[in-house]
């Protein structure tokens, strides 16, 4: 008897983390990863990335991976909130 899977396998492959808006080399590198699955925020702080469950907004500071079947993923970091 097999075990029921409740979470499809982890599709691991390479990430890159978005850079703060000063660091141009970053984007740069950034732009040139992400290819045509990607376009620039207005307001130049963030990109919008293509996932499978549709279009995400990474901001300075998330990860974007870009897993083994091809697809982009966006991991957002912790961000803290004034009361």
């Amino acid at each position: 008897m097999r075990p029921i899977r409740l979470h499809p396998p982890f599709d691991h492959g390479a990430a890159l983390r978005v850079p703060p808006p000063s660091d141009k080399s970053g984007w740069r590198t950034l732009w040139a990863w992400l290819g045509q699955d990607a376009r620039a925020l207005a307001e130049g702080a963030g990109v919008q990335v293509r996932t499978p469950e549709g279009q995400v907004i990474a901001r300075s500071g998330d990860w974007i991976v870009l897993s083994h079947s091809g697809a982009f993923h966006v991991a957002h970091a912790v961000r803290t909130c004034d009361a």
